[in-house]
């Protein structure tokens, strides 16, 4: 096996990111077969080199796991819930290690919902400056103007809090409810609730369809799916090619 760089090692064993695997390195807390290694480029063997950080033997690298979730309405989107209510790590079962979810989707709101146990990738996608395209078919309740839903896209300013971007479109209308294809880029707290409310409509149903490349597709509710590393590492060329170097 081809020797790789220590903080690589360090970041694949689950041990802290690459950047802190740096410092550890630079501290001193890392050793190689007994000997302690403070060399940024210093490259090792991950599977007959020894190891330690902070005294503690490397156990290998750890599998990374990439999950879609078809989240229910009901369910935090978090490991705990101070208040004790059901959280998307209710619905995880059959998962070998321990995997959290990526991004927000609030207790009310249903769809897709990443969840991993690779750090690095999940601080990678939370970015703002990747600027993934969030894709969620919204009900409304109230009298849609077609016309109001497209200034959205220049942005808009509700009670001091600046909103980008928003791509709205009509999709069908029965009466006083209707259905609305929503895209935003950089989601902040119920922002799509409070947008609409802002226009007269009462959200009754927000379902998140796409993040970025991954679709919910015909997952059914509470229902999980791996994504094949190469499958993700075809999605996620740029992250991957960078974490290789």
């Amino acid at each position: 096996m081809p020797l790789e760089r220590l903080q690589k090692i360090i970041a694949a064993a689950g041990v802290a990111s690459r950047r802190t695997a740096e410092k550890l390195i630079s501290s001193g807390a890392v050793q190689v077969n007994g000997t302690v290694v403070t060399e940024l480029g210093t490259k090792a063997d991950p599977e007959t080199d020894h190891v330690r950080v902070n005294g503690k033997l490397l156990q290998g690298a750890q599998r990374h796991t990439y999950l879609l979730l078809n989240k229910p309405k009901g369910y935090v989107a978090t490991m705990s819930d101070p208040e004790k209510r059901p959280t998307v790590m209710d619905l995880i079962h059959g998962v070998k290690g321990r995997v959290y979810p990526i991004g927000r989707l609030d207790y009310a709101s249903e769809g897709l919902l990443l969840m991993t146990n690779d750090g690095e990738l999940a601080r990678y996608l939370e970015l703002p400056t990747q600027g993934w395209l969030r894709r969620y078919r919204v009900r409304v309740h109230g009298m849609v103007n077609p016309e109001k839903l497209a200034r959205l896209q220049k942005g808009i300013t509700i009670s001091g809090v600046n909103y980008g971007a928003i791509r709205a479109v009509l999709e069908n209308r029965q009466a006083s409810n209707a259905w609305i294809d929503v895209g935003i880029q950089q989601g902040k707290n119920r922002e799509i609730r409070r947008v609409m409310e802002h226009l007269g409509l009462q959200v009754t149903r927000l379902i998140r369809v796409a993040f970025g490349p991954f679709e919910l597709g015909k997952l059914d509710p509470c229902m999980i799916e791996e994504v094949p590393p190469p499958i993700l590492r075809q999605q996620m060329k740029v992250f991957f090619d960078r974490r290789t170097k």
